[in-house]
């Protein structure tokens, strides 16, 4: 049997949010078939790998992905058919030359990750192996501890809120099966206290309810309550975790807070206003804190609070080892979110990885705001062993699905399974 690729072909489709992206398959001389669809953000960082799109105004609104497709098929396709599919990193480096600038901005990081990602799944199934498996070896066997997003904010809902996010993480759960038990019934509690008191119970773009709350703070409020509601203890059985995506309310050299009314700040009072907010709250987990730009505020703020809780990159290193050496070298976190469409490829989001891991940082496998029913992260997160994941809330399918598959997953691991960050 055969593993060399045949044919590579990609699809326009929608994400969750209705706005078009990219479905890959990649067909092997052994009839082996690898899919992948690609996810899409809207609080993106400036220094993201370039996501293409068509900008024809008459359809799609401007956001169709018809040349990323083309790419895939008339560019893409022909160089790597022949290849052998196992040979990740050649192929990705093969890309990347390929593509021939920085940013991959003339072939598309949405097209080349979604060929990418293909491979990988069409490697491993010619293989006979799980993805997890295929990507981590046969040590991989940790499933991550979820980080559940319950309270919508910023640029992902219309709510009273600044911060973009605010999830619970259930690190006191035994096991994965158990964790997302912890987490489904603390949201239930929440959406049953948040019709009690007559806010809204709809949800934004991850899933998160989007009320009109008072302030920042009273969804902390409202989540410790539902924390316990449910009957579990905040801070030993479920924790909090923050990701405010600073970028989006900071303008002209001052965090502006103008959604909830609370003026605006420097970095240091914004660092501040956290300390305030992990004496309250049960909060392990700190993301974009301060915007993508502020790098001395990082450095101070890890210095201040990192001893603390996680201090995560996002927009700051955009999963860029160029980006990561520098947040090492300054101190500016202790952790990296990892998105691959950040980046682009498997290869390259493994290489950010791997620095995390040589500098004793955490480092946390994400899904982005525009997802698919793909569950390429959920086995990637157990291959990279990093203990983390977030993907989203406790309803809508493309992130349940992630739980599902890491459900399975853990079943298939049996008694070899370990779960933990």
């Amino acid at each position: 049997m055969s593993s060399r690729i045949r044919l590579i072909r990609a699809l326009e489709i929608l994400d969750s949010r209705g706005v078009p992206t990219l479905r890959v398959r990649v067909h092997l001389d052994d009839g082996v078939i690898g899919t992948a669809s690609v996810p899409s953000g809207a609080s993106t960082g400036e220094n993201e790998a370039v996501e293409m799109r068509d900008a024809e105004a008459g359809r799609y609104g401007g956001k169709g992905v018809r040349q990323a497709v083309a790419n895939v098929n008339d560019v893409i396709g022909p160089r790597l058919t022949g290849l052998d599919a196992t040979r990740q990193s050649q192929l990705d480096r093969l890309m990347i030359d390929l593509d021939g600038t920085a940013n991959k901005s003339r072939l598309g990081a949405n097209a080349i990750l979604g060929v990418s990602q293909a491979l990988a799944r069409a490697a491993a199934a010619t293989n006979r192996q799980p993805l997890y498996a295929y990507l981590g070896g046969a040590g991989a066997r940790r499933l991550p501890v979820p980080m559940m997003n319950v309270i919508n904010g910023g640029k992902h809902a219309d709510s009273s809120l600044d911060f973009q996010e605010f999830m619970i993480v259930p690190r006191g759960a035994p096991n994965f099966r158990e964790a997302l038990r912890y987490g489904a019934e603390t949201f239930q509690a929440l959406k049953s206290l948040l019709h009690e008191r007559g806010l809204s119970t709809a949800v934004g773009d991850e899933g998160g309810f989007a009320p009109q709350l008072k302030s920042n703070e009273e969804a902390c409020e409202f989540i410790v309550t539902a924390i316990e509601r449910a009957h579990y203890r905040p801070g030993n059985d479920i924790a909090i975790a923050l990701d405010p995506a600073a970028s989006s309310f900071f303008e002209n050299g001052k965090y502006r807070l103008t959604r909830s009314r609370q003026g605006d700040r420097s970095s240091d009072e914004m660092t501040a206003l956290y300390a305030t907010w992990i004496d309250r709250f049960p909060i392990v987990s700190l993301e974009d804190g301060l915007a993508e730009n502020d790098w001395e505020g990082f450095r101070r703020q890890t210095a201040t609070l990192g001893g603390r809780i996680q201090i995560v990159g996002d927009d700051l290193l955009v999963t860029n080892p160029i980006y990561i050496r520098r947040g090492i070298a300054e101190k500016s976190c202790n952790a990296a979110l990892i998105k691959l469409n950040q980046i682009g490829t498997v290869t390259e989001t493994i290489d950010a990885i791997q620095l995390c891991r040589q500098a004793g940082w955490g480092f946390i496998v994400s899904h982005r705001s525009g997802e698919t029913e793909d569950s390429f992260i959920a086995d990637f997160a157990v291959a990279m062993g990093g203990g983390q994941i977030k993907t989203g809330s406790l309803c809508r399918s493309e992130r349940i699905a992630k739980y599902h598959r890491l459900l399975e997953i853990e079943e298939e691991l049996g008694c070899e399974a370990a779960f933990g960050g």
